[in-house]
């Protein structure tokens, strides 16, 4: 056999020349925005409004000569810039880490070797291999090619594709893209038809693409809509602190003529109310989560899309590769009305022979598709005799799959022979529409097809023809085929899909698969794994005679699609949407692209996927598992539930914060809060609302419950209103606990350090309390995993305690010495502010049950 799709000659570079070179020409990707640096990221934190209030009251103490409480801030300062600093670069590595997964993948010859590597570590002198679908990772030369088609028209504006020919190793890079019949490919371009092995010659910036992609280096990205809402939220809450501020300021300084303390309780009151861990926390869990999310072998292209898992009524599914462990072994050959089982077989009989060797001849000589991996490994073993192997013969001509004829027919001539031999499989009904098959052969296939199908088989149709005219037809046609019989491929279910399809029914979500399988071999699998509905089958070629109407009422009943092409999964998506379905889509092929874009959730294949579906995806399965699929679900509804959760803890901290600010100005009475208080609050709060809470697995019962409404908010009404009545029992009981201690003539000094012990206890049980909206606070406090938890309430007690303890530290925060009896009463006070928040736990959990 020739050839020109033969790529087992070729070796590539070694691993060491390929480390060497990338060492040298640096990574193979375009100019993009640069990572921050150390620098950026500093100037970043020095722009957050908490810090610039507590820089400016700092200034303000050191200009009255409180040098004691200027210091105090300034190490403040310098905590809150450490803590957010550490923030920003675990976030910064995080996306790091995410941008090397999500790189276009590259197959490539290392030392003889095809291994799939990022496109960003490919070199030049690279030896790879492209095939339909893929996206070409660099400015490559072309050593061999089989009817290649290249879509330019992202450099040339020309909308249809051009084909390109071999040509030779030492021939210049052309540096202008466009034309047919050139040896050249670039980057960026899509490969729409055929395969080729190329060879890398420019990558990163000194390909066609990087020259243009100049421009990338000053493209901001857009928000997303929840940051949006986030940063307004945000900025009406400033609004209302500097109008405050004001009021505060204007009060003190008209009425008490005291404009100095007027300013610093206005700047504390701002600071009380300004909320800006809303932009810190979302930032964190969405770029955390989806780095999480990539450990479970779930890449997440699209941050929106974290937000729309939990929101996912219906899973549309792939059976050959995601349900199925796309593993296809040749199990059976069907011959002249004989079918003849292959799975304990150590030979065939000799009728089967022409079958198998045609097969061969019908597929790739070193063949990357599983089907005809299976062909190849079965010919081995079962064609013993060489005159079945033709390895001297030419292959002249390929006719590829289309979407009209799903065969595929290739061309060959032996040496001693003008004629030439053809060799075609496809789809069954495409091989007997080849071979002009009756009515009556056309019964009898169908039969044994259903028969077949109905083992779990998947059934691919062989033919052969001889042609003598010099001049080959223009397509498969214009042959006079003869069928030769039906193989038979098996393909196993993972064993984890089982599992995960009941979760997915006790999570309240609609699983659909969807198939090019016959319906027998689809029911097959579904019965096995336990699919919902599995007697219902829509086939493609009903669903093309259906009305919108009629699909959109039987889709509600129907779980399997067979015989489908991808273009049809469209269709599908669209009749699930008019449904107000929430769905999540899979794919792997570029004609599945428009389904994943409409979908609300494009899931594509990472190992077996295109370049094209992935970058229409929202989210990659790295293992192509469905499974993962499942876990990616579980992972976004445990995000936005601990995002909730967050959100609902900054509402509820800053209400007593606020009120023990305003309510002594107002009434007035001792002042509780001094700016050193609030920069300690906030040290807690910051870590606890961005690294604790995201650090906290899922609720129990998280995928026992019906998916939430696509459009509920972070800040839905009932979300706020937990918070807010939390914050405002905290404040009740510190009110309390400061106006008993009013009432008792203790001094500032005393009423201040009891009140805010206080606040610091209910702040650190609100925040036990609020991680589980199941587990009880003993509970999660005992069997917590939550290491952050731990190091946040271990942390704050020990320097709470160390203050109380010291005179220096006393001094600084202007708090005298507290009797055991006191902080037990502080304890005990805060454990009583969120004490309601666990009877309700408690009562819904006795519902429940």
């Amino acid at each position: 056999m020739d050839s020109s799709d033969d790529y087992l000659h070729l070796v590539g570079l070694t691993t060491s020349e390929a480390a060497a070179s990338l060492k040298a020409s640096g990574p193979n990707e375009l100019p993009s925005q640069k990572a921050q640096s150390w620098f950026s990221i500093l100037i970043n934190i020095f722009k957050e409004p908490m810090l610039f209030l507590l820089l400016n009251i700092g200034i303000i103490y050191l200009f009255l000569g409180e040098m004691s409480d200027a210091s105090m801030l300034l190490a403040s300062i310098v905590l809150v810039i450490g803590i957010t600093y550490y923030q920003e670069r675990k976030t910064e590595k995080a996306l790091e880490a995410l941008k090397n997964l999500s790189s276009p993948r590259a197959l490539v010859i290392r030392g003889g070797e095809r291994i799939r590597i990022p496109g960003r570590e490919v070199v030049p002198g690279d030896v790879m291999i492209l095939r339909e679908g893929d996206r070409v990772p660099a400015d490559c030369v072309v050593l061999s090619a089989n009817n290649l088609l290249v879509d330019e028209s992202l450099l040339t504006g020309e909308s249809l594709p051009v084909r390109k020919t071999a040509g030779d190793t030492d021939t210049p890079m052309d540096t202008h893209p466009g034309g047919e019949n050139t040896p050249f490919v670039y980057s960026g371009t899509l490969v729409t038809q055929g395969h080729a092995a190329v060879k890398a010659v420019f990558t990163g910036p000194k390909t066609q693409m990087g020259k243009i992609g100049k421009s990338l280096e000053t493209i901001q990205d857009e928000d997303t809509l929840i940051k949006k809402q986030t940063r307004d939220i945000v900025k009406k809450f400033a609004l209302f602190g500097f109008v405050l501020c004001l009021i505060v300021v204007g009060v003190y300084g008209i009425v008490r003529s005291d404009w100095t303390q007027g300013l610093l309780s206005g700047l504390t009151l701002a600071m009380s109310l300004l909320p800006e861990e809303f932009s810190v926390i979302l930032v964190i869990f969405l770029t955390l989560g989806a780095w999480r999310m990539s450990k479970h072998k779930v890449l997440t292209r699209k941050t929106a899309a974290i937000e729309t898992l939990g929101a996912a009524t219906v899973l549309c599914v792939d059976k050959t590769g995601t349900i199925t462990m796309n593993q296809i072994a040749l199990s059976g050959l069907y011959t002249q009305g004989k079918y003849h089982d292959l799975e304990n077989a150590s030979s065939i009989p000799e009728a089967y022979h022409s079958l198998l060797e045609y097969s061969v001849l019908a597929s790739q000589n070193d063949p990357f598709d599983p089907l005809e991996k299976a062909i190849l490994n079965s010919s081995k073993k079962y064609l013993t005799d060489a005159g079945h192997f033709h390895t001297d013969w030419q292959l002249k001509k390929e006719y590829p799959l289309s979407q009209h004829l799903l065969s595929i027919s290739r061309v060959w001539q032996s040496p001693d022979s003008k004629n030439f031999e053809i060799a075609a499989k496809g789809a069954p009904e495409a091989i007997a529409e080849l071979c002009h098959f009756t009515p009556s052969q056309k019964k009898q296939l169908e039969k044994q097809i259903s028969e077949l199908a109905s083992r779990g088989l998947r059934l691919i149709g062989v033919a052969r023809s001889t042609f003598t005219h010099d001049k080959l037809p223009s397509g498969q046609h214009g042959f006079k085929f003869k069928f030769l019989g039906l193989l038979g491929f098996s393909d196993p279910v993972r064993p984890s899909v089982a599992h995960s399809l009941k979760e997915c029914y006790t999570a309240g979500m609609r699983v659909i698969m969807i198939t090019g399988d016959y319906s027998g071999t689809a029911q097959y699998i579904a019965n096995e794994i336990g699919l919902q509905n599995s007697q219902n089958v829509i086939t493609g070629q009903e669903l093309s005679q259906l009305s919108e109407a009629a699909l959109s009422e039987q889709i509600k009943t129907v779980n399997i699609f067979a015989r489908v092409v991808p273009e049809q999964k469209l269709i599908i998506v669209n009749a699930l949407k008019r449904n107000n379905e929430i769905v999540a889509m899979t794919g792997d092929g570029v004609n599945d692209a428009p389904a994943l874009k409409a979908a609300h959730i494009g899931i594509a294949m990472g190992q077996r996927g295109t370049d094209v579906a992935r970058e229409a995806a929202d989210i990659v399965l790295l293992d192509d598992d469905f499974s993962s699929i499942v876990t990616a679900v579980r992972m976004g509804r445990r995000i936005f539930d601990n995002l909730k959760k967050a959100v609902s803890y900054i509402f509820a901290v800053h209400v007593p914060i606020a009120g023990l600010s305003l309510v002594p100005l107002a009434f007035n009475l001792p002042v509780v809060l001094l700016p050193a208080h609030i920069a300690f609050l906030e040290l807690i709060i910051d870590p606890a609302c961005s690294v604790v809470f995201e650090s906290e697995t899922e609720e129990t019962r998280i995928m026992s419950r019906p998916p939430r409404p696509l459009n509920e908010s972070l800040f839905s009404r009932s979300n706020i209103l937990i918070g807010v009545v939390q914050g405002i029992s905290i404040l009740a009981v510190v009110l309390v606990v400061y106006l008993g201690s009013i009432i008792l003539s203790k001094n500032d000094l005393e009423i201040r350090t009891i009140a805010f012990t206080t606040m610091v206890f209910a702040n650190l049980l609100l925040i036990v309390s609020d991680l589980s909206r199941s587990r009880t606070l003993i509970s999660t406090l005992i069997n917590s995993k939550n290491k952050a938890l731990y190091w946040i309430l271990g942390s704050t007690s020990i320097a709470l305690l160390a203050i109380l303890s010291q005179p220096v530290t006393r001094e600084l925060f202007h708090f005298t010495s507290l009797t055991t009896t006191e902080i037990l009463i502080a304890f005990g006070a805060g454990l009583a502010s969120i004490l309601w928040f666990e009877v309700i736990k408690i009562y819904r959990r006795f519902i429940v049950a």
